[in-house]
């Protein structure tokens, strides 16, 4: 499966972004897809992740009610809407895909399949 991250973009503290995560695979339903963040210098890090249905998420504590992911399966699209940004969210943003793991599997080597990166930058 193909992924295509979009949506970053330079926004001021409190700003709000969506991103998104297109996918080329017909059995995209089949598929938990996950968004990692990496800022310069450190580790890729977990951020959210949704299930099959999109009922099931889970959220690293960092953006827990700040940040909102969803899935459109019709669209083939995955969604992580942020709110209340602040200049730590700052980083370049992956949406990843897997059919097996579990939402709640925060290492970043569970996914398989990964999209290039969208930059966000949050400004002080």
């Amino acid at each position: 499966v193909q992924l295509q991250a979009s949506g970053g973009g330079l926004v001021q503290t409190g700003d709000s972004l969506r991103l998104s995560c297109a996918a080329s695979a017909r059995t995209f339903s089949n598929y938990v897809v996950g968004w990692f963040r990496q800022a310069p210098g450190k580790e890729r890090m977990f951020v959210a992740a949704v299930g099959w249905t999109g009922g099931n998420t889970y959220y690293a504590d960092s953006v827990k009610g700040r940040f909102t992911i969803s899935r459109d399966n019709a669209k083939n699209t995955v969604y992580l809407q942020m709110n209340s940004l602040k200049p730590e969210d700052t980083a370049v943003y992956y949406c990843a895909a897997d059919r097996i793991v579990v939402v709640t599997n925060t290492n970043p080597s569970a996914y398989d399949y990964w999209g290039q990166g969208t930059q966000v930058t949050v400004s002080s």
